[in-house]
């Protein structure tokens, strides 16, 4: 070995261990990508957020029916030639009551409240959507590194294969044209390296993206095991019950109900009350004087004619409920078309990936007697770099079917509704929309959001 060759080698170890010291000592799993990017991924979190800030609709709705408080004050100043100057100033405190609103709030309430489990429904199937963004990411960069480790090895074989001809053909055993196959053969695997590690960079960018980490070793991704259902049948009965895309639907169209009693409500009577103290200071040039009074009335307002615009409201709201309901059976639909396709993406998955070792054994074989045959001159250096090809194929075959096999997995939980982080098992603290929900519901006054904000 020269000089530079051991400089080269020695720089190379040293790179290496540094690389390794670098390295995380844990090899991550596709659960705990899962787990990281239920906690991390923000557009996860800003599910969360709309869904905090749906929960609000409900103390809106109810504020209707609470007491109104105001306070005024004023003061005015005059001069007259027969009067003097005057000061007048007061003060009052203005409790205003709604007493009947035709039914209005109760059924606005009622609608915020659909709206909130809508919401909830609608997380749920964000978060399904999340996790199976996180599994198929750590999927795919598991995939692209094991395909450029394949290429890498190509490339190794295709130079000692390049070496080899050059070696006959020195000797007159091989032609200048099994040289020339050897060389392009390699450039072309060189290069399709550089692609596949280019891929690796590109997952593993959209892994980042997804869980908020930057992938380490990864383990072999596991598929879903035994919360899959066991029939296609099942499946479709499991998603039309149990979607929250679909029990999403179904409370938008609670609140759309709701929400065309409440505009009929404006047609009824409306009674509310006004509580008044009042206090009220004079100063003159005759004295000062002061005045303290209360008062207590009510108004009954009798709608007759509203110029067609609650009509209006009212028939709008009509068409909105029908839509709702129309939508319930769009999303009905979807639901099953997705069970469908991500049921048969799972068999055809699992019927490459059950076939692929069989073809990857035969290439090897076949691989193995070309390069014999070559030796003892039955057959051309092209013949070997084809059976490589047919080798590198297939093991890329393979690993891509390994892949689909565990996406496909997932695909089929959450298009039945099933991908939640209690079902497979994820060692997470859960996030319960519901807790957000309980504390503010009643809520009077405050200013600070449940979190301190």
């Amino acid at each position: 070995m020269s000089k530079d060759q051991r400089l080269k080698a020695f720089f190379s170890t040293v790179a290496l261990l540094v690389s390794l010291s670098a390295t995380p000592a844990f090899a991550d799993t596709i659960f705990e990508a899962m787990a990281a990017a239920y906690n991390n991924n923000a557009t996860l979190n800003a599910a969360r957020a709309d869904a905090r800030a749906t929960d609000e609709n409900v103390p809106l709705a109810k504020s209707a029916m609470r007491p109104q408080v105001s306070a005024d004050a004023g003061v005015s100043l005059s001069d007259s030639d027969r009067t003097g100057s005057l000061a007048v100033g007061s003060f009052g405190i203005n409790i205003d009551q709604v007493l009947f609103d035709g039914n209005q709030t109760r059924n606005n309430v009622a609608a915020a409240e659909a709206q909130v489990r809508a919401s909830q429904y609608g997380l749920a199937n964000s978060t399904q959507n999340v996790l199976f963004d996180a599994a198929a990411a750590y999927s795919d960069v598991f995939r692209d590194r094991q395909i450029a480790g394949l290429r890498q090895k190509a490339i190794a074989f295709l130079t000692e294969q390049q070496r080899a001809a050059q070696a006959r053909f020195q000797v007159g055993e091989g032609t200048r044209t099994d040289v020339a196959q050897a060389d392009a053969q390699r450039a072309g695997a060189i290069a399709q390296a550089t692609a596949a590690q280019a891929r690796v960079k590109s997952s593993e960018a959209v892994y980042r993206q997804v869980t908020g980490l930057t992938p380490g070793k990864l383990k072999a991704p596991v598929p879903a095991g035994k919360s899959l259902p066991k029939s296609l049948e099942s499946a479709f009965a499991q998603a039309e019950s149990n979607h929250p895309a679909v029990l999403a639907r179904l409370n938008i169209v609670d609140a759309s109900d709701f929400n065309v009693k409440a505009k009929q409500g404006q047609l009824l009577p409306q009674l509310s009350a006004r509580a008044r103290v009042e206090s009220q200071a004079t100063d003159s040039q005759n004295g000062s004087a002061s005045d303290n009074s209360a008062s207590l009335s009510a108004q009954l307002r009798i709608p007759i004619y509203t110029g067609g615009r609650v009509d209006a409201q009212v028939r709008q709201s009509k068409e909105q409920l029908a839509q709702a309901r129309l939508l319930v059976d769009e999303s009905r639909d979807q639901v099953r078309a997705a069970v469908a396709s991500a049921w048969a993406n799972l068999e055809s998955a699992r019927a490459v990936l059950n076939s692929s070792q069989e073809q990857i054994d035969a290439a090897q074989v076949a691989l193995n007697g070309l390069i014999e045959e070559r030796n003892v001159g039955q057959r051309t250096t092209l013949d070997v770099l084809n059976g490589q090809n047919q080798l590198l194929d297939a093991q890329i075959a393979r690993v891509q079917a390994e892949r689909d096999v565990v996406v496909a997995s997932y695909a089929v939980l959450s298009a039945i509704g099933a991908l939640k982080p209690e079902v497979i098992g994820l060692n997470v603290q859960r996030y319960d929309p519901q807790v957000n929900f309980e504390a503010v519901k009643d809520k009077w006054f405050g200013l600070r959001t449940v979190d301190g904000r």
